[in-house]
């Protein structure tokens, strides 16, 4: 049976794999794990994003964490990373965030946080799922006064913007700025925070109505953003995905600037700042090649991990870094919060803009993005870890790596949030690449399926 935990937490689709009664056995589990060494009554802190599933399954974790004695405060829609600064502000034993993030509106997810406002261990995650899968047996059962209670809590957004604004010491205004909210959970934060800061703010996507979520929108879907910022004639975009963990951007001349691209940015004017630890950045193995030529050239030292913001973090706390994070937009400043933030992703980039007074297309040339090809392959996902068994993809993949040595690069790794193998290769032409990742990609699902 695969794991239920993936590399962001549990995801699926809400009421039939992500059903009301898993959410309330993870409740309940994640719940006694996270606090059982207390002696006193915990408190988790949950939110969510604004699925139209997050109130049923919100409501269902809550009950779980009632049923093993421990408090639950519900602070409504709120960005993941405002969650992990929250937990950690409020001085709760654990926090929670109902959402499946950049995914449809019919997925939803569970991620729990400790105390400290970090994703758990796959230690912990495993004891969680081991009492799931136990049915919760052994469990303490409290009853009268010791069952736990849930307060509502409305005003915790407001203390996540005012944090939010005290990591940059810069004056926005005169910069005019279009926003893409994803109609996630962002559609308040962001525009608040950005106005309050002097910017010229065009917010669309940002009226939520519980389906609408990263439909055709946000920073998955790029294509009206950009097109939007040529015709406000605004000095840039910003794309946040469903729960404002992640960012991207547009450039002035309507071109989409990706995660490597804005740490590259931020991450030169910090080392001439003094404030990039150890002049390091941690990025994954899918980061452009471009971005480890630019670290060459600008005397930054890249580390590489694993695919996942998780494991970006992981070896940011074991070094030291001060930033890092993926392509994709996860962008994590460890010394400001403990896991990517969209809005704080914005802020800095926002201040090397107006610090610098240059267009966001004169920075983002700071490095070549090299031509890299993606293409998913479409599995089950109780398989989509064993692709490698198949004699034909395993031989397919070796001609391939040796067709790029020297000259490029072949990724293949099953998606940890999705059933999908995710099928990547950089070289020199775009199309030679784009052809043989599109027919590897179309050989794994014709076999695996």
């Amino acid at each position: 049976m695969a794991r239920l935990f993936g590399t962001d937490g549990v995801r699926g689709v809400a009421n039939t794999e992500l059903t009301p009664l898993l959410a309330m056995q993870l409740g309940a589990a994640g719940a006694y794990v996270l606090t059982e060494e207390h002696s006193y009554r915990p408190t988790i802190m949950v939110g969510c994003d604004t699925r139209v599933s997050g109130d049923m399954l919100a409501n269902a974790l809550m009950a779980g964490i009632c049923s093993v004695g421990a408090n639950a405060v519900y602070v409504g829609v709120l960005p993941t990373p405002a969650i992990a600064y929250l937990t950690r502000k409020y001085k709760v034993d654990a926090g929670v965030v109902i959402s499946a993030s950049h995914n449809p509106v019919e997925f939803n997810g569970i991620k729990f946080f400790n105390a400290d406002g970090y994703k758990l261990s796959d230690e912990m995650e495993d004891r969680i799922e081991e009492l799931v899968r136990n049915e919760n047996r052994g469990l303490p059962q409290p009853t009268g006064s010791r069952v736990g209670k849930i307060k509502y809590r409305r005003d915790a957004r407001e203390e996540y913007i005012n944090h939010s604004m005290r990591q940059i010491d810069t004056d926005l205004s005169g910069l005019k700025i279009v926003v893409d909210c994803a109609e996630g959970a962002a559609f308040y934060t962001s525009v608040e925070t950005l106005r309050e800061l002097g910017a010229e703010v065009i917010a669309i996507h940002n009226n939520p109505d519980g389906s609408n979520i990263n439909s055709n929108c946000g920073s998955t879907h790029m294509e009206e953003l950009c097109a939007r910022v040529v015709m406000e004639h605004a000095d840039l975009g910003l794309a946040f995905d469903g729960d404002a963990d992640r960012l991207l951007a547009s450039d002035e001349k309507g071109k989409v600037v990706n995660g490597d691209e804005i740490m590259a940015i931020i991450g030169n004017y910090m080392k001439e700042n003094g404030t990039l630890a150890g002049n390091t950045i941690v990025v994954t193995v899918m980061t452009n090649l471009g971005f480890l030529i630019m670290g060459k050239e600008k005397g930054i030292k890249i580390e590489q991990t694993k695919v996942g913001d998780r494991y970006v973090l992981e070896r940011m706390r074991e070094i030291g870094a001060s930033l890092g994070g993926e392509q994709s937009g996860h962008i994590i400043f460890l010394n400001e919060n403990t896991t990517g933030d969209g809005l704080l992703s914005a802020l800095h980039l926002l201040e090397v803009i107006k610090k610098s007074g240059k267009p966001l297309s004169e920075l983002a040339s700071v490095m070549e993005i090299l031509p890299q090809s993606l293409y998913n392959a479409h599995i089950p996902n109780h398989k989509k870890d064993r692709y490698l068994e198949y004699p034909e993809i395993k031989e397919a993949i070796e001609k391939l790596e040796n067709k790029y040595s020297g000259e490029g690069r072949v990724l293949i790794r099953p998606s940890g949030t999705e059933p999908l193998v995710r099928v990547m290769i950089e070289g020199k032409d775009q199309a030679v690449i784009d052809k043989d990742a599109k027919e590897l990609s179309a050989l794994i699902e014709r076999i695996v399926f």
